[in-house]
């Protein structure tokens, strides 16, 4: 039979101690525990990751510029700035193909310069053709817009 000496002298059966648990494996357990709860917590707050964003579908537009004549360009390029880019003292023809978010207008202006001439502007999204426009004479404009769509499946 299994008996502890008390502080008294006295032998004590282990079961006359009620099975309470020894005293020292309480804050083992504690700390056991609460290790267990702060790793949980860093799993969920502890990160610091950032969710990354998500990348926008795009679709292929082609810009072109036919005629006669030296013009200015301005075209929306979203898939490699984000922003308007202008060319001057173009000589044509001229095409340019960017990637353009999905659901984002896509647009060409075209100005002739002093000593006018005949140009037109096309624009293609997906190798489709959406717009054409002319300009003519001295400082004549045009523009030509669309815009993608996702494709239907």
């Amino acid at each position: 039979m299994n008996s502890l000496k008390t502080r008294h002298g006295r032998r004590t059966d282990a079961r006359a101690r009620g099975g309470s648990p020894d005293r020292r494996t309480l804050p083992i357990a504690a700390i056991a525990l609460l290790s267990r709860v702060g790793l949980a917590g860093y799993g969920f707050l502890g990160t610091d990751e950032q969710p990354k964003p998500r990348t926008a579908s795009t679709a292929e537009v082609t810009y072109e510029v036919t005629g006669t004549g030296t013009v200015e360009i301005s075209y929306l390029a979203r898939g490699e700035t984000g922003a308007a880019t202008v060319e001057k003292g173009v000589t044509l023809p001229w095409t340019k193909s960017v990637r353009a978010p999905l659901g984002k207008a896509s647009a060409v202006a075209i100005v002739l310069d002093g000593k006018g001439g005949q140009v037109s502007c096309t624009l293609a999204i997906r190798d489709k053709h959406v717009q054409r426009a002319t300009a003519m004479g001295a400082f004549g404009r045009a523009t030509c817009t669309g815009g993608a769509q996702a494709r239907q499946e």
